[in-house]
């Protein structure tokens, strides 16, 4: 009987920890698979890991690690992903927003000679306006970047054994999914879904965390920002000469009538010194995102494994 893992990164998701897993129970029980259902916690400070060891004392097929402190939202789930020991291994998220009714499909699909099946969300009960920004976010970056990159992924889906073992290969301390999965190049079946809105809790992602993923991915698959900085930098370096050209020769034939004044040299300051903070930023992402992979620093460090 073929084995399949079920990965499910938490972080203080006590209020879905059960629902999660009876949903998981309810539709393996429906296959003829072997199944193992791999918790990761990221150090949850609610009853998350309470829960959890009371799962694994019911049922064999429940496993967890338990990190020693909090790796972040790209870190731990990664690390999850590369523990299944199964022929194929499926990742969901915990909120209940990646639905597990869809597992069924990903593994007919797997069963056809897919290697790599995925959730693509097609609408959203999340806010429209967040939705807009992924969508304009994804196409810009799927047009910048030399990799067909997949827009609305998460990174719900199933990946056969031998592509985890390729992500084992890639070593790589800070990751961007949703791009590797995009540039390893097998064949991809996609699988439409509408993500429902978060039962309870509240959601992990904010500011940071949602832009920390942009930057990763934009620093991960493209170049094209650092050569508009280039030659942005090079178009107003020779505006500047131009128009400084332009009050020099004006001011020497009308001396007396022509009063440059102050204000388009306070303009001209700001308006160059944004424009070279606006790419310092761009140039620092760059290095913080080689410092990052310089460092070789472990994805998580587990406390302990429950189940193993």
């Amino acid at each position: 009987m073929k084995l399949i893992s079920i990965v499910t990164p938490c972080y203080n998701e006590e209020e879905n920890i059960d629902e999660v897993y009876e949903s998981i129970l309810q539709v393996m029980s429906g296959l003829k698979y072997d199944y193992e259902h791999i918790f990761i916690d990221n150090a949850s400070a609610d009853k998350t890991q309470e829960k959890l060891r009371h799962l694994t004392s019911k049922d064999k097929h429940v496993k967890v690690i338990l990190n020693t402190r909090n790796f972040g939202h790209i870190r731990s789930p990664y690390y999850g992903l590369l523990q299944g020991t199964g022929d194929a291994t499926i990742i969901l998220a915990s909120d209940l927003q990646d639905p597990p009714e869809r597992i069924p499909e990903f593994i007919q699909k797997w069963e056809e000679g897919f290697k790599v099946v995925i959730g693509v969300k097609t609408s959203s009960h999340e806010s429209g306006l967040f939705y807009l920004l992924r969508t304009a976010y994804y196409r810009i970056l799927r047009k910048l970047s030399d990799v067909e990159l997949i827009e609305h992924f998460t990174g719900f889906g199933l990946y056969d054994q031998g592509v985890i073992q390729i992500l084992r290969n890639l070593n790589d301390p800070y990751p961007y999914f949703r791009g590797l999965i995009a540039d390893i190049g097998f064949p991809i079946a996609r699988i439409p879904f509408t993500q429902p809105r978060r039962k309870r809790g509240i959601t992990k992602n904010n500011f940071y965390t949602l832009y920390d993923m942009a930057m990763l991915g934009m620093t991960g698959y493209t170049k094209v920002p650092l050569r508009i900085a280039t030659m942005i930098g090079f178009l107003t370096s020779m505006i500047s000469f131009l128009v400084g050209l332009v009050y020099l020769i004006y001011k020497l034939l009308f001396w007396q009538q022509f009063s440059l004044g102050s204000a388009p040299i306070v303009i001209g300051l700001f308006f160059l010194g944004s424009v070279q903070l606006l790419f310092l930023g761009i140039v620092g992402e760059y290095i913080g995102a080689i410092y990052t992979q310089v460092m070789k620093r472990p994805l998580v460090i587990e406390k302990e494994r429950i189940n193993f």
